[in-house]
């Protein structure tokens, strides 16, 4: 079976917002206020994506096939802004490879994520430290992390 981290393409998409909303309600919605719920519901959508390409965001995909099973969104090469994956896909290697790539385009010495409080564990596997108190914001409740990568890795 083909598997890899490959560019996230527009025709990606429906997919990919598919993924992020069942990886999302999952294990971080049930947390959350209605408003947070509808915040990342934005975030996630097709129109969300699509506006945010054209950004100075590296966006990946873990494709199986032609299936989409991870999304991971590196914003201005130093703040990890999504890393998601496909529940049935979970605890196979998808976000470690998801995370090894998006450190290869870090551009700074630290890499930040505001993890929502679930994902906390799996961050701090791959790495990163808390820094700080949890917040929110919009409804989202996150943990600011970073981690420290090797420059121009």
């Amino acid at each position: 079976m083909h598997m890899a981290v490959r560019a996230l393409l527009a025709a990606d998409l429906e997919q990919a917002s598919r993924v992020c909303m069942a990886a999302f309600m999952g294990a971080v919605a049930e947390s959350l206020p209605p408003l947070g719920i509808e915040t990342f519901a934005r975030i996630a959508s097709v129109e969300g994506f699509r506006a945010r390409m054209v950004h100075d965001n590296v966006m990946l995909a873990y494709a199986q096939e032609d299936r989409l099973i991870g999304i991971a969104e590196l914003k201005e090469g130093r703040h990890v802004a999504m890393l998601f994956v496909d529940p049935a896909a979970q605890q196979q290697g998808v976000g470690k490879a998801l995370m090894a790539a998006m450190i290869e385009q870090a551009r700074v010495e630290v890499l930040t994520v505001s993890a929502s409080l679930s994902s906390v564990p799996a961050y701090e596997r791959y790495g990163f430290t808390c820094t700080g108190e949890a917040a929110e914001s919009s409804g989202l409740r996150y943990q600011p992390m970073e981690m420290r990568v090797a420059p121009g890795a």
